[in-house]
């Protein structure tokens, strides 16, 4: 049976919110399953399906029907579930990263691997995966050291995203704390991840924080956090990113905090969440350099995440407790809010 038919029913697809509990001081309950409307993008919520401490980042295995979550705590964990009808999880286990306040994670594209980001403690943990997604125990944990100019910010390293690489490509590990993203490889025979040196590193102080990669393979987007830019890369034969050029996240006045980045799955748009003024930046990619087209009003002030699906795109306001719904228009690649906002507590992921 094909992955997507494992959380397809007859009445819509459903679809997972992570967030923040008590536990990181939100008001979440752990994750929260929705039905969606293909049609209308509608989204209805259908109550908290696991109860867990602050699951704040998602994700799902490649080929089985299973979900990881990371738990944001001092002492940071993974945890599965086997995703069932109408979105229920039957958990499969939880593991130690050993690291605080992981934040991110992803499967390598074979499904044998699961990767985690600590960013509290500014290291990348590695779990293998048996053939039915189970997470065994931790096989490496590689630490970044270093900082940068912000005292407050980069006193030492925050890594905050994993992204794997198509085929021999690299995986990269985003670090906040030390203006740099890490390139690895990882021994399958052993589960340790084997540094590709050298690292590349972002002008200082720009606290990068997700990155997004194109559908052509080539093209890569870093948004910084603490210096609210979009930079543009070329994906080197060689695994290297070579710099393009950087442009602004935002038009608007005030405090701006990029958060979450991604690439239409057309390769023709970027779109950037941005925190403190409450917008998504949409680009065109037509140029050399990703150009502002749009920038729309999320409805909220601290856009965390947003996923895009099919002709939707869906927005987890964190500090607004809701999920908002938008239509993209296919040409233009501008989003329209449509319907009312969701409820949702603390959400901070939205998994597709």
């Amino acid at each position: 049976m094909p992955a997507e038919e494992w959380y397809v029913n007859g009445q819509g697809e459903v679809v997972h919110i992570g967030g923040y509990t008590a536990q990181s001081g939100g008001r979440g309950s752990g994750i929260v399953a929705a039905r969606r409307d293909p049609t209308t993008g509608a989204l209805t919520p259908l109550g908290t399906v696991a109860v867990t401490p602050s699951p704040s980042f998602l994700t799902r295995h490649p080929t089985q029907p299973v979900l990881y979550a990371v738990n944001e705590l001092t002492d940071g964990e993974i945890s599965a579930w086997q995703v069932g009808a109408d979105g229920a999880l039957d958990p499969l286990g939880s593991r130690s990263t050993g690291g605080a306040e992981p934040c991110h994670l992803a499967v390598l594209p074979g499904g044998d691997h699961l990767l985690a980001a600590n960013y509290g403690s500014g290291s990348i943990a590695v779990f293998p995966l048996d053939p039915q997604g189970v997470p065994g125990e931790r096989t490496d944990l590689v630490v970044h050291e270093g900082h940068g100019p912000d005292p407050e910010r980069q006193d030492h390293a925050h890594a905050h995203m994993v992204s794997p690489g198509a085929g021999r490509g690299p995986t990269f590990a985003v670090d906040l704390g030390t203006d740099s993203v890490y390139r690895y490889d990882l021994d399958a025979a052993t589960g340790r991840l084997v540094p590709r040196a050298p690292r590349m590193r972002t002008t200082p102080g720009t606290g990068p924080r997700h990155l997004a990669r194109h559908p052509d393979g080539r093209r890569c987007y870093l948004v910084g956090e603490l210096d609210a830019s979009v930079t543009a890369y070329e994906l080197t034969d060689d695994g290297a990113l070579h710099q393009r050029g950087r442009v602004e996240a935002s038009e608007r006045a005030g405090h701006v905090q990029p958060s979450e980045v991604a690439v239409a799955p057309d390769g023709r748009f970027l779109y950037v969440a941005n925190r403190g003024v409450g917008t998504l930046a949409v680009f065109t990619l037509v140029g050399e350099l990703p150009e502002l087209v749009a920038e729309v009003d999320t409805g909220g002030e601290w856009p965390r995440h947003f996923a895009l699906i099919g002709e939707h795109l869906y927005v987890a306001d964190e500090r607004a407790d809701m999920v908002r719904v938008f239509r993209r228009d296919a040409d233009t690649g501008v989003p329209e809010a449509v319907g009312e906002p969701v409820p949702v507590p603390s959400p901070t992921c939205v998994l597709p």
